[in-house]
């Protein structure tokens, strides 16, 4: 994904989203690399969030991330099921978290 002009490198983890089982994208590197800017954004974005909700009515990290993952989840958040996971994961890397067990998406 890096053999055009453009500096962001999109991480192995995020092109697999986007990528079949022989590992070649779905979709054009134009648009995986709009959806990581935007999910890496989302992440980065929701810190401040996850961080006010750890230190205010839910005194949980893994129950801040998998509410956060469900928001992900649901219509009109946005980004598709396999984004929201990755989101999640990113945000614990941010966060320092560990990151539970994801419920699968669903069918």
């Amino acid at each position: 994904m890096d053999h055009d002009d453009n500096q962001i490198q999109v991480p192995p983890s995020f092109v697999a989203l986007y990528s079949d089982a022989r590992q070649r994208l779905r979709e054009p590197p134009a648009v995986v690399r709009a959806r990581y800017e935007l999910s890496e954004d989302l992440a980065n974005h929701l810190v401040e969030q996850a961080q006010a909700q750890y230190h205010g009515p839910t005194p949980s990290e893994t129950e801040v991330l998998r509410r956060i993952h469900a928001g992900l989840c649901s219509a009109g958040s946005g980004v598709n099921a396999a984004e929201a996971a990755w989101i999640t994961t990113r945000l614990a890397e941010l966060l320092a978290w560990p990151c539970p067990a994801l419920p699968p998406p669903a069918a």
